[in-house]
Protein backbone atom coordinates (compact mmCIF):
# COMPACT_ATOMS: atom_id res chain seq x y z
CA UNK A 1 0.00 0.00 0.00
CA UNK A 2 1.26 3.14 -0.83
CA UNK A 3 1.87 5.60 1.98
CA UNK A 4 -0.93 8.33 2.75
CA UNK A 5 -0.35 11.95 3.78
CA UNK A 6 -2.62 13.45 6.52
CA UNK A 7 -2.05 17.23 7.19
CA UNK A 8 -2.30 18.58 10.54
CA UNK A 9 -5.09 21.95 10.43
CA UNK A 10 -3.64 22.48 14.01
CA UNK A 11 -0.74 24.22 11.76
CA UNK A 12 -3.23 26.21 9.15
CA UNK A 13 -4.44 29.57 9.06
CA UNK A 14 -7.39 29.48 10.84
CA UNK A 15 -8.26 33.14 9.52
CA UNK A 16 -8.70 31.74 6.38
CA UNK A 17 -9.94 28.26 7.31
CA UNK A 18 -12.18 27.61 4.36
CA UNK A 19 -9.35 28.66 2.04
CA UNK A 20 -7.57 25.65 3.30
CA UNK A 21 -9.95 23.07 3.78
CA UNK A 22 -10.40 24.07 -0.28
CA UNK A 23 -6.50 23.90 -0.42
CA UNK A 24 -6.47 19.90 1.20
CA UNK A 25 -8.85 19.21 -1.00
CA UNK A 26 -7.72 20.35 -4.30
CA UNK A 27 -4.32 18.40 -2.97
CA UNK A 28 -3.10 15.25 -3.10
CA UNK A 29 -3.48 14.72 0.78
CA UNK A 30 -5.81 11.81 1.82
CA UNK A 31 -6.89 12.77 5.00
CA UNK A 32 -7.70 15.67 7.05
CA UNK A 33 -5.49 15.41 10.92
CA UNK A 34 -7.38 17.28 13.29
CA UNK A 35 -5.71 17.56 16.89
CA UNK A 36 -8.62 18.14 19.62
CA UNK A 37 -6.59 18.56 22.97
CA UNK A 38 -7.94 19.95 26.50
CA UNK A 39 -5.29 21.16 28.18
CA UNK A 40 -5.41 18.61 31.02
CA UNK A 41 -4.34 15.31 29.09
CA UNK A 42 -1.79 17.88 26.91
CA UNK A 43 -0.90 21.70 28.32
CA UNK A 44 -2.36 22.83 25.11
CA UNK A 45 -6.38 24.27 24.02
CA UNK A 46 -7.52 23.71 20.59
CA UNK A 47 -10.65 23.42 19.17
CA UNK A 48 -13.62 20.91 19.65
CA UNK A 49 -16.59 19.73 17.89
CA UNK A 50 -17.99 22.85 16.47
CA UNK A 51 -14.89 23.39 14.21
CA UNK A 52 -14.75 19.83 13.60
CA UNK A 53 -18.35 20.03 12.00
CA UNK A 54 -17.52 23.05 9.84
CA UNK A 55 -14.38 21.18 8.71
CA UNK A 56 -16.79 18.50 7.37
CA UNK A 57 -18.92 20.56 5.59
CA UNK A 58 -16.73 21.28 3.46
CA UNK A 59 -13.78 18.41 3.65
CA UNK A 60 -14.03 15.76 0.24
CA UNK A 61 -11.29 13.82 2.29
CA UNK A 62 -12.07 11.75 5.21
CA UNK A 63 -11.31 13.58 9.09
CA UNK A 64 -8.53 11.91 10.94
CA UNK A 65 -9.70 12.69 14.10
CA UNK A 66 -6.84 12.65 17.32
CA UNK A 67 -8.25 13.30 21.10
CA UNK A 68 -5.89 14.28 23.51
CA UNK A 69 -7.89 14.59 26.15
CA UNK A 70 -8.84 12.72 29.45
CA UNK A 71 -11.93 10.73 29.38
CA UNK A 72 -12.24 10.42 26.13
CA UNK A 73 -15.39 7.86 26.04
CA UNK A 74 -17.59 10.67 26.96
CA UNK A 75 -17.53 12.49 23.67
CA UNK A 76 -16.98 9.32 20.85
CA UNK A 77 -20.36 10.06 19.98
CA UNK A 78 -19.97 13.70 19.64
CA UNK A 79 -17.29 13.83 17.24
CA UNK A 80 -19.26 10.65 15.33
CA UNK A 81 -22.25 12.80 15.12
CA UNK A 82 -19.59 15.92 14.18
CA UNK A 83 -17.93 14.14 11.36
CA UNK A 84 -14.95 12.04 12.15
CA UNK A 85 -14.06 9.19 10.17
CA UNK A 86 -11.06 7.99 12.39
CA UNK A 87 -10.92 8.16 15.78
CA UNK A 88 -7.80 7.99 17.87
CA UNK A 89 -7.58 8.01 21.51
CA UNK A 90 -4.46 7.72 23.66
CA UNK A 91 -3.39 4.57 25.22
CA UNK A 92 -2.67 6.60 28.79
CA UNK A 93 -6.45 8.26 28.62
CA UNK A 94 -7.99 4.83 28.41
CA UNK A 95 -9.02 2.65 31.64
CA UNK A 96 -10.56 0.39 29.39
CA UNK A 97 -9.03 0.48 26.22
CA UNK A 98 -10.94 -2.66 25.08
CA UNK A 99 -13.68 -1.57 25.94
CA UNK A 100 -13.42 2.17 24.46
CA UNK A 101 -11.84 0.76 20.94
CA UNK A 102 -14.93 -1.19 20.24
CA UNK A 103 -17.13 1.25 21.48
CA UNK A 104 -15.88 3.74 18.63
CA UNK A 105 -16.26 1.23 15.95
CA UNK A 106 -19.97 0.99 16.86
CA UNK A 107 -20.75 3.90 16.34
CA UNK A 108 -18.88 3.21 12.68
CA UNK A 109 -15.86 5.28 12.74
CA UNK A 110 -12.49 3.81 12.35
CA UNK A 111 -10.73 3.26 15.75
CA UNK A 112 -7.21 4.10 16.43
CA UNK A 113 -5.01 4.04 19.64
CA UNK A 114 -1.99 6.65 20.28
CA UNK A 115 1.28 6.05 22.08
CA UNK A 116 3.08 9.01 23.66
CA UNK A 117 6.85 8.79 23.23
CA UNK A 118 7.39 6.92 26.34
CA UNK A 119 5.07 4.35 25.84
CA UNK A 120 6.22 0.79 24.54
CA UNK A 121 4.47 -0.61 21.46
CA UNK A 122 3.97 -3.59 23.36
CA UNK A 123 0.72 -2.29 25.56
CA UNK A 124 -1.04 -2.90 22.62
CA UNK A 125 -0.32 -6.44 22.04
CA UNK A 126 -3.93 -7.35 23.50
CA UNK A 127 -5.77 -5.09 21.15
CA UNK A 128 -3.73 -4.62 18.21
CA UNK A 129 -5.86 -6.93 16.35
CA UNK A 130 -9.18 -5.14 17.44
CA UNK A 131 -7.54 -1.88 15.80
CA UNK A 132 -7.73 0.24 12.26
CA UNK A 133 -5.12 2.52 13.57
CA UNK A 134 -1.78 3.00 16.07
CA UNK A 135 -0.56 6.47 15.96
CA UNK A 136 2.77 7.04 17.15
CA UNK A 137 3.88 10.24 18.74
CA UNK A 138 7.24 11.49 17.41
CA UNK A 139 7.05 14.18 19.73
CA UNK A 140 5.43 14.96 23.31
CA UNK A 141 1.93 15.87 21.88
CA UNK A 142 0.59 19.54 23.31
CA UNK A 143 2.43 21.95 20.46
CA UNK A 144 3.57 21.98 16.85
CA UNK A 145 7.04 22.37 15.72
CA UNK A 146 8.84 20.39 17.97
CA UNK A 147 12.26 18.41 16.76
CA UNK A 148 11.63 14.28 16.36
CA UNK A 149 12.58 12.04 18.36
CA UNK A 150 14.73 9.49 16.70
CA UNK A 151 13.76 6.42 19.00
CA UNK A 152 10.39 6.80 16.76
CA UNK A 153 12.00 4.60 13.55
CA UNK A 154 12.64 1.74 16.41
CA UNK A 155 9.40 1.71 17.34
CA UNK A 156 7.95 1.47 14.11
CA UNK A 157 9.61 -1.45 13.14
CA UNK A 158 8.42 -3.37 16.27
CA UNK A 159 5.01 -2.42 16.04
CA UNK A 160 5.16 -3.78 12.39
CA UNK A 161 6.26 -7.25 13.44
CA UNK A 162 3.57 -7.07 15.91
CA UNK A 163 1.25 -6.38 13.55
CA UNK A 164 2.26 -8.59 10.54
CA UNK A 165 2.87 -11.76 13.70
CA UNK A 166 -0.95 -10.77 15.09
CA UNK A 167 -2.48 -10.72 11.32
CA UNK A 168 -3.93 -7.18 11.96
CA UNK A 169 -4.87 -4.93 9.61
CA UNK A 170 -3.41 -2.32 11.63
CA UNK A 171 -2.25 0.91 9.76
CA UNK A 172 0.95 3.11 11.37
CA UNK A 173 0.56 6.58 11.75
CA UNK A 174 3.44 8.91 13.50
CA UNK A 175 3.05 12.54 14.36
CA UNK A 176 5.45 15.28 15.38
CA UNK A 177 8.54 16.97 13.69
CA UNK A 178 7.96 14.85 9.87
CA UNK A 179 9.90 16.75 7.37
CA UNK A 180 11.11 16.28 4.20
CA UNK A 181 14.36 14.47 5.49
CA UNK A 182 12.65 12.05 7.33
CA UNK A 183 9.55 11.27 6.09
CA UNK A 184 11.42 8.89 3.52
CA UNK A 185 12.94 6.84 6.34
CA UNK A 186 9.98 6.54 8.24
CA UNK A 187 7.80 4.98 5.23
CA UNK A 188 10.70 2.55 4.74
CA UNK A 189 10.93 1.64 8.14
CA UNK A 190 6.79 0.65 8.25
CA UNK A 191 4.73 3.90 8.53
CA UNK A 192 1.78 3.97 6.22
CA UNK A 193 0.04 7.80 7.25
CA UNK A 194 2.57 10.75 7.34
CA UNK A 195 0.87 13.63 9.52
CA UNK A 196 2.58 17.07 8.46
CA UNK A 197 2.25 20.05 10.15
CA UNK A 198 4.47 22.99 9.87
CA UNK A 199 6.03 20.91 6.43
CA UNK A 200 2.88 21.49 4.74
CA UNK A 201 1.59 24.96 6.45
CA UNK A 202 4.71 27.27 6.09
CA UNK A 203 5.91 25.98 2.95
CA UNK A 204 5.43 29.14 0.29
CA UNK A 205 3.57 26.63 -1.75
CA UNK A 206 1.37 24.07 0.80
CA UNK A 207 0.53 21.54 -2.30
CA UNK A 208 3.79 21.52 -3.19
CA UNK A 209 4.63 20.17 -0.03
CA UNK A 210 2.26 17.61 0.30
CA UNK A 211 3.01 16.50 -3.04
CA UNK A 212 7.01 16.19 -2.10
CA UNK A 213 5.44 14.26 0.78
CA UNK A 214 3.65 11.72 -1.08
CA UNK A 215 5.88 10.68 -4.02
CA UNK A 216 8.53 9.71 -1.70
CA UNK A 217 10.35 6.93 -3.10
Amino acid sequence: MNHLVSPSMLSCDFSNLRQEIEMINHSTADWFHLDVMDGVFVPNITFGQPVIKHIKQHALKPLDVHLMIVNPNRYFEDFQKAGADWLTIHYEASTHLHRDIHAIKDLGMKAGVSLNPHSNVQLLKDVIEDLDLVLLMSVNPGFGGQKFIENTYTKIVELKEMIEERRSSAMIEVDGGVTFDNAGQLVEAGCNVLVAGSTVFSHPHPQEAIERLKQLR
